[in-house]
């Protein structure tokens, strides 16, 4: 008999919007928490929308954004703007152990949600706040997005960036999905205190905080007076023997030799340049720094020579460390992560139910729950009034006043 989930009991309100916030619910309820997701009437989170709207892939009939973010919860449609509603969203702060919320501070105080006020009604939740600039500073209150905070304002942006060419814009949702862990890492210690102590606490997290993180190898370096790093210039990268190269058939590999020493010599037998190895120019670390715009001339025209699957096979038999760009549908049929179960199938009855992504770690000794359908908009209003007190006459008030439909 296998034992019932981790988080089996723990119950989360999610009053987040888009991705962060409600990413971090999820994981909870990957676990077995039972997360309800709060929505406002008639037009739901507006993360629902994101798969219409172009250049978004749109596939007919499936919601992806929603379902990879949203699975396993029960939505209620609560209009947190009714005077009817506070009842409601009283009693589902004094049901909760953990509520996620990501709204404005001025919106928060705004619709009475402030860290005090819900304490005062639960003194044992967590609180979970995630921004885009943080909870303090002249920029609180401003709006923030994967792109605009964690990219663009942290440094990653313009780090990560060659010379003479515009920034890039990061994958939809990176800074949003590193982001909701760290709130996840955040609301299970403030749940490991609350062991301790009896108490519940405020968790904080911001995309800004994650990107300069994410950047802090170099920002570090920054912080004790370095120079800031150049863009790099593929062409006269920092080490040539981490960088970019592209194959016959227009593939690119890349390599990434931590330790050059030991991995050149075999590296330029295979390649088919072992006299290389007796070159003064490529003799140790300082001499290849110092002449890594050689070494790229020479390794482009080598990596020109073959189609990716051939340098594949000579890479790997002399087990060097390097990676391929893979496409986006490559990495849906890549074994390794098959075999790691990092896709999951979903469980809607289906016979060739779709994939999903599961969250990035496992504990061993226990289950997770499978991943369901993502809610439809108030799906589960009923069950979670009910499940507040709520008779079906209470419920019938609810909606004559419009806190619910």
């Amino acid at each position: 008999m296998s034992n019932p989930p981790l988080l089996e009991g723990l119950h989360v309100v999610d009053l987040a919007s888009f991705i962060a916030g409600p990413a971090a619910a999820t994981v909870l309820g990957d676990f077995g928490a039972d997360v309800v997701k709060v929505e406002p009437p008639h037009v739901g989170d507006a993360y629902r929308s994101l798969s219409r709207i172009p250049p978004n892939p749109h596939v007919e009939g499936v919601n992806y954004p929603w379902q990879l973010d949203n699975r396993n919860k029960r939505s209620i449609a609560l209009n947190l703007k009714s005077p009817g509603a506070r009842p409601v969203l009283e009693g589902l702060v004094r049901w909760a152990d953990v509520l996620v919320t990501n709204f404005p501070p001025r919106t928060r105080a705004k619709l009475g949600l402030e860290y005090d006020a819900l304490a005062a009604l639960n003194p044992r939740l967590i609180y979970a706040d995630v921004t885009g600039f943080g909870e303090e500073g002249p920029d609180a209150h401003l709006p923030g997005f994967d792109v605009t905070a964690y990219w663009a304002r942290s440094g990653l942006m313009d780090l990560t960036r060659q010379r003479d060419v515009p920034p890039a814009t990061n994958a939809f949702g990176s800074g949003d999905h590193s982001t909701a862990m760290t709130l996840f890492a955040g609301i299970m210690t403030a749940l490991y205190r609350r062991e301790k102590t009896g108490q519940g606490a405020r968790v904080t997290a911001s995309l800004l905080a994650e990107g300069a993180w994410a950047a802090s190898m170099w920002l570090q370096a920054v912080l004790v007076g370095a120079k800031p790093p150049r863009p790099i210039d593929r062409s006269d990268p920092p080490n040539a023997l981490v960088n970019m190269y592209r194959t016959a058939d227009d593939r690119w590999i890349v390599l990434g030799f931590a330790n050059e020493d030991k991995e050149v010599p075999p590296f330029l037998k295979a390649i088919g340049h072992p006299e290389a190895a007796e070159d003064p120019r490529y003799a140790d670390t300082p001499s290849r720094r110092a002449h890594a715009p050689e070494i790229v001339a020479l390794l482009d025209k080598t990596f020109a020579t073959r189609p990716l699957a051939e340098w594949r096979e000579v890479l790997d038999a002399g087990g060097l460390t390097y990676g391929v760009v893979q496409t986006l549908e490559e990495c849906a049929h890549d074994p390794q992560l098959l075999a790691n179960r990092v896709f999951v199938p979903i469980d809607d009855g289906s016979d060739e139910p779709h994939l999903t992504i599961d969250s990035p770690f496992r504990l061993e000794q226990e289950q997770k729950v499978r991943p369901g359908p993502a809610p439809d908009l108030g799906e589960h209003t009923e069950s979670v009034l009910h499940d507040l007190g709520f008779d079906a006459a209470g419920i019938e008030e609810l909606r004559k006043a419009e806190a619910v439909v």
